[in-house]
């Protein structure tokens, strides 16, 4: 599934090189203003080929105008924009046609049959009527409709439409996958089927460059991401990185049975490197959650309901710089 050649852009000298190579996506300064609002306020970007690049970020953070600006199907108002090398503004088409797209929402066409959505897709393309059939063939099987290939696209499961998307998107070997959003609205069974096929997509070296508002598909998918919010970068780095970074190595929820967890928490900060107060528990921060587990039951006083201890997460690193919940 390997993309054109084409121009690229070379880390510059001093530079660490990237997963897999050259910068397929370059912005600096990067602004998008709509009227009065201001989307995208002044971000910097770099995804290598080979790479999983995730955006993160609550709903209106700017995820979706950054994958616009990067999908060439809207300019910057302001900074500097490279794709695959080129120029946006002058070589939209050039671009577009080495792009693979999953939008938010499904454009297939349900009159359709599964196989025919993929064949129609790809003849827009330029593929020949033997080559987009054979490509659509294997599309299929990957994304594990092969069984459904003469069936229409109306009665699909939700999940079984995102992988028709997924498979169309890939009709033409593209050199960038954009997912927007990708597993919104699935049922967790669905969502892990779809996190399986991207997680092949990205063994087999295609690049990913993702926008989503579920933490643990950030953790699952990405090696590199940015947690965006109000239209300007908050974070950047691996999971791994930014756990480590804003976060401690696990995390005990403590729950009472009340409404107001904030009582307990001055009795608990002593034990722990930083608090996060939410409606139904009270988060500890600490190296070594067992150990602190022991000692809020030697506090004495009201017994917990329960304690979880458990590794820290993206939401907690989410918490630590937000201060809310990702999903609004």
């Amino acid at each position: 599934m390997s993309g054109a050649a084409g121009p690229l852009l070379e880390p510059s000298a001093g530079e660490q090189p990237g997963p897999s190579g050259p910068v397929l996506v370059h912005a600096r300064g990067l602004r998008k203003v709509y009227g009065g609002f201001t989307a995208v306020d002044g971000i910097d970007l770099d995804v290598r080929q080979g790479e999983s690049f995730g955006i993160l970020g609550p709903n209106g953070a700017g995820k979706s105008t950054t994958m616009r600006l990067v999908g060439c199907v809207s300019d910057p108002t302001e900074g500097e924009l490279s794709i695959l090398g080129l120029d946006p503004r002058h070589d939209g088409p050039s671009i577009r046609a080495r792009l693979g797209v999953v939008p938010q929402k499904d454009t297939l066409d349900e009159d359709l049959t599964v196989r025919e959505n993929v064949v129609v897709y790809g003849r827009y393309f330029g593929m020949s009527r033997a080559a987009v059939r054979a490509k659509a063939d294997e599309l299929l099987e990957f994304v594990q409709l092969s069984d459904r290939a003469d069936s229409v696209v109306e009665p699909l499961s939700g999940g079984m439409k995102r992988r028709l998307t997924i498979a169309r998107a890939l009709v033409n070997d593209p050199d960038i996958l954009l997912l927007d959003e990708p597993t919104t609205g699935l049922d967790p069974q669905a969502r892990h089927v779809l996190w399986d096929r991207l997680y092949r997509l990205k063994r087999e070296g295609v690049t990913l460059v993702l926008t989503t508002h579920y933490l643990d598909e950030a953790e699952q998918l990405c090696d590199r991401l940015v947690v965006m919010d109000g239209g300007r970068y908050v974070a950047e780095g691996s999971p791994a990185d930014l756990i480590r970074e804003h976060s401690t190595r696990e995390v005990l929820e403590v729950r009472y049975r009340t409404d107001d967890h904030e009582p307990y928490a001055e009795a608990l900060q002593r034990l722990a490197q930083r608090v996060e107060v939410l409606p139904d528990r009270v988060l500890l921060y600490v190296q070594d959650a067992d150990e602190t587990a022991t000692a809020v039951l030697a506090l004495g006083g009201e017994r917990p309901m329960s304690l979880l201890p458990r590794r820290s997460t993206l939401e907690d690193v989410f918490l630590r710089l937000t201060g809310r919940t990702l999903v609004d």
